[in-house]
Parts: structure tokens; C-alpha cells; sequence
């Protein structure tokens, strides 16, 4: 078990000369993908082990109101890349493998304007925006992608781990691939002679709950259907391990001018394939142990700027797309062996939310030397970092909905944003000052299959944060000033009318 243990001590390393500041920090975003409020011991847990994000937190900036921009991933991406809401964007919404990119090439993005400002600039992990024009031939190079929206380096994996093509694709192109064994996709017919979850459940050594029973890879079913490309399908239990080393051989290969790296890890998402030497590492099941694993990839790659003499002249950012979820398609005991963890915290809702937990996610900075220890309550948004960031490098340009709040975030201010929209799955709430109100939406009120409540409502709803956290007091009707004014600064920013309550 000593693999599991804190990986990075800061300062132990005898062989770490640190490099002399540069007037333009490093900048590393580290993003994990479904990871809850309460998922990591710096936000309360008790029941897992988070040791090295907990060393980050702890030694960092630990904002409490911190958010997402969505309750889902895709959206969430486009807006922490693009300084814009992803609901201006009609097709930031959960895409398929197959999607084409979302973000116009023509857009100003986070990477372009740190390059702008002499960064070489990365991502490793999880893209989920599209690639292409919507037909890809992933048998050759694929464009446009991460490469034309501002990153120099790219090696991604298309859409979610659930979801075909089940290859990593490095600057465009599909790593690995035989080209005697040409790669097809396709969203909505299955190819004369694959196996499916449905079809072939003797293949499986992961069973499918819901909505993930088309192809399988590895014995595992996902959305979609794919077909070839044998030599370069990945290999679940080792894509930690394989993303760690392309984190950090970037850093080692661009440690001599400011880098910006984007490290967007696929845990805990679905489906959560620990490498063996994680099972039963955190004695709640698979989702349990893939949150330890990412723990341990992050210590490992803080350890490396720090042998790499970097840590000192890097701004560490981390959060998640989204909150959490247990059961999103697959049988893997995330329900059954949760015993007394609670990802979501004291929060209500989830993934695919408008109740808190749904956007409200783990969000810190880490500087070492430089950002102080602390905790604040500042409202901050993942929408703020591209002109944030921008601003640090040394630009004044802005995205459409990014705010400055650099200092902030560096922990020489408490000010925060004065408002903002929330998102799930193209429904808006606003969160201003210790409010947030919920406008009427149509709909079930949880989506049974993953059993979360998903905040749907024929009344408005209002709820005063910072006396009930767990919403459940809604106060509309006694604060009708409040309510009235959260409205009207809904209209404004949304530009439509919020709908009328039907009781």
C-alpha cells in the first residue's frame, strides 16, 4: 500500500534547485471530471483518502462558493476554454464522439491568449468539445481540434471514456493506429458482425445499467459503435498511468519558457477502471479507488515540478467539470459500497443539477510562496480564469462573460462576482450574493436512473445559502423584494423572461 500514500513533500528533494521566478509564471489547470464538493478530505470528507490534493488545498486557496459553469461536462469545457456561457452556444451540450468541434477556430480561447503572450501551451486528457467538422476520418489527421483553437501540444481522447472511438489522438492524429485496420464510428447503426452489451453479454466484464450497451472494448460496453482500429484502442486500467507521462514529459520538454498545461483527468467519470494496483484502495468500490488513483497521479505529477525546480514558479488551478454521481450507467457498486462517504458534502442535487451540488465543486490555487494558506468564501466561477489568467500573463483582452478577479484568486482580495449564471443541461438558475434562485422549469423533478433530484419545479424557487446549504427552506414566497430583484438580474443577463410559477 505504500504506493498509496502522499507522493510529494515539498522542499524534500535535495536534487530540487528551485529556478529563479520568471515574470510570467507557469500556469497548470488540473480538472477532474465528476468529482463532488465531498469527495476530497480538504472539503470534509472522512471516508476516502485525498492526501495530495488535500496538500495542494491546504497549502493553497480553498474557495468555497467555487463553480463550474455546468452541471454537465461538455458546457463546462467550452466555458472555462472560451470565457463565455456555454448556453450562448447552442450546441454546447454532452456530445457524442462523433460531434464537431464546438469551439469556432476564429474564437479567442485561454490557450491563444496565453500564447499570445509567449506560452507554449497543452492539453493532456479529456477534450469532450468535437473534433472535425462532424465527419471525421479518424484514419487520418483530424482538424479542427485542440491544435486550432490555440494548443500547441494535444494529446486527448475524443469525448468521455464511456464513448467510442476508444483511442488517443495526438495532435490530430489517431496515436497507434494500423493503417491495414481502418477505424469506423458511427452514433446509430452497429457494423454487420460487432458484438454489443445487449447482443453479446458473455463478453462483458462490466455490466451496463443504463444507455451504455453498444460496442465493446476491453469487455467493457459504451455509447456508440466503433469498428478496427485494434493496435490503437487504449487500455482502460493504464490511462491514469498513460496520462501522467504525457503531463509530465510536457513539463520536462517546456520547463525553459512559461508553459500553460491543461491536465484534464478522466476520474472518477465512468466507467472507473482502476489499475489493479488501486482496487480496494479506498474500500468503496471503483469509484472510490479511481478518486485515490487521480490523488496519486496528481502527487506524482506535483513531484515532478518540483524535481524539475518549477514548483515555485507555477500557479496551480484545480477543480472539476461538474458534481458528482454514483450510478451513471454502469453496475460497479458506486451506490452499494458508498457506506457513510457523501459526495456531494452538505449540497443538494448532483451531476445534471440546478441544485447546488450540481456546479458547486472543489476549486483551488496553489502557489507556492506565493498564494498564502487560506479559505475563501469568495464567489468565483471557472468562466473567470481565462481573463484572470490572461491578465497574470500580462494581456487585457477578455472573454465574453470572463471577469478579472486575479487577485482573487491569488488571495490578495475576498471580492468575488456579484452574480452568476448556473447550468444544467440547458436549464439557467443565478446565484447572487447568499441567494440563488431557481426560475420554473418543465420536467421531472429527478432523473430516476441515477437517482438525483435535478432541481425541475413548476414554482420559482429561492434559497438563502448561507442559512440552508442543503436547500431545503424554499423562501420565495417570504422574500418576494429578493426574489423580484434575483429575477430582474436574471432577465438582464439571460435576455428572456423567467416563466411564471403554475401553482
Amino acid at each position: 500500500m505504500g504506493i498509496l500514500i502522499s507522493s510529494f513533500l515539498y522542499g524534500c528533494n535535495p536534487k530540487s534547485e528551485p529556478k529563479e521566478k520568471s515574470s510570467k509564471p507557469n500556469i497548470v489547470i488540473i480538472y477532474l471530471d465528476d468529482l463532488g464538493y465531498g469527495d476530497m478530505g480538504a472539503y470534509g470528507a472522512t471516508e476516502i483518502k485525498t492526501p495530495n490534493m488535500d496538500k495542494l488545498a491546504n497549502g493553497g486557496l480553498r474557495f468555497t462558493s467555487g463553480y463550474a459553469s455546468s452541471a454537465t461536462c461538455t458546457p463546462s469545457r467550452y466555458a472555462l476554454l472560451t470565457g463565455t456561457y456555454p448556453w450562448r452556444n447552442k450546441n454546447a451540450h454532452i456530445l457524442p464522439g462523433t460531434a464537431p468541434l464546438i469551439i469556432d477556430t476564429a474564437q479567442l480561447t485561454l490557450p491563444k491568449l496565453l500564447k499570445e503572450q509567449g506560452y507554449y501551451t497543452g492539453i493532456v486528457g479529456k477534450w469532450h468539445l468535437g473534433l472535425g467538422d462532424g465527419n471525421a476520418n479518424w484514419n487520418e489527421h483530424i482538424s479542427p481540434g485542440p491544435n486550432e483553437v490555440g494548443f500547441d501540444y494535444s494529446y486527448i481522447l475524443a469525448a468521455t471514456q464511456d464513448r467510442v472511438p476508444t483511442v488517443y489522438i495526438h495532435n490530430g492524429k489517431v496515436d497507434g493506429l494500423d493503417p491495414n485496420d481502418p477505424i469506423l464510428v458511427d452514433y446509430s447503426t452497429n457494423f454487420e458482425g460487432e458484438p454489443t452489451g445487449v447482443d453479446n453479454p458473455e463478453l462483458l466484464t462490466m455490466k451496463w445499467h443504463h444507455g451504455h450497451n453498444n460496442s465493446i472494448v476491453n469487455g467493457i460496453p459504451r455509447i456508440g459503435f466503433m469498428k478496427g482500429g485494434e493496435s490503437a484502442k487504449w487500455s482502460d486500467v493504464d490511462m491514469a498511468d498513460h496520462f501522467l507521462k504525457k503531463a509530465q514529459d510536457y513539463v520536462k520538454s517546456h520547463k525553459e519558457k512559461p508553459f500553460f498545461l491543461y491536465y484534464a483527468l478522466q476520474q472518477p467519470h465512468v466507467p472507473r477502471t482502476p489499475n489493479p494496483r488501486f482496487v480496494g484502495a479506498s474500500g468503496m468500490g471503483p469509484r472510490g479507488d479511481v478518486i485515490v488513483e487521480a490523488d496519486w497521479m496528481i502527487g506524482e505529477f506535483v513531484k515532478t515540478l518540483e524535481e524539475e525546480g518549477l514548483l515555485e514558479n507555477t500557479l496551480i488551478i484545480f477543480s472539476s467539470d461538474n458534481g458528482p454521481v454514483l450510478n451513471d450507467g454502469y453496475y460497479d457498486n458506486a451506490v452499494e459500497m458508498l457506506g457513510d462517504h457523501t459526495p456531494a458534502g452538505p449540497l443538494r442535487g448532483g451531476k445534471y443539477s440546478l441544485f447546488e451540488a450540481g456546479t458547486r465543486v472543489p476549486f483551488f490555487t496553489y502557489w507556492k510562496g506565493t498564494i498564502q494558506p487560506g479559505v475563501s468564501d469568495a464567489l468565483v466561477s471557472q468562466i473567470d480564469l481565462m481573463t484572470s489568467l490572461g491578465s497574470l500573463a500580462g494581456s487585457s483582452k477578455k472573454g465574453e462573460d470572463s471577469e478579472n478577479f486575479l487577485n482573487t484568486f491569488l488571495g490578495k482580495s475576498d471580492q468575488g462576482r456579484d452574480e452568476l449564471i448556473l447550468e444544467a443541461t440547458s436549464r439557467l438558475a443565478i446565484r447572487k450574493g447568499d441567494y440563488v434562485m431557481i426560475p420554473p422549469h418543465k420536467g421531472a423533478a429527478k432523473i430516476e436512473s441515477v437517482n438525483i433530484e435535478v432541481g425541475n419545479d413548476s414554482n420559482v424557487q429561492l434559497y438563502n445559502l448561507k442559512s440552508d446549504i442543503g436547500q431545503q427552506q424554499n423562501i420565495a414566497e417570504k422574500e418576494p423584494e429578493i426574489l423580484n430583484e434575483m429575477i430582474k438580474d436574471y432577465e438582464r443577463i439571460v435576455g428572456r423572461a423567467v416563466a411564471p410559477s403554475t401553482n
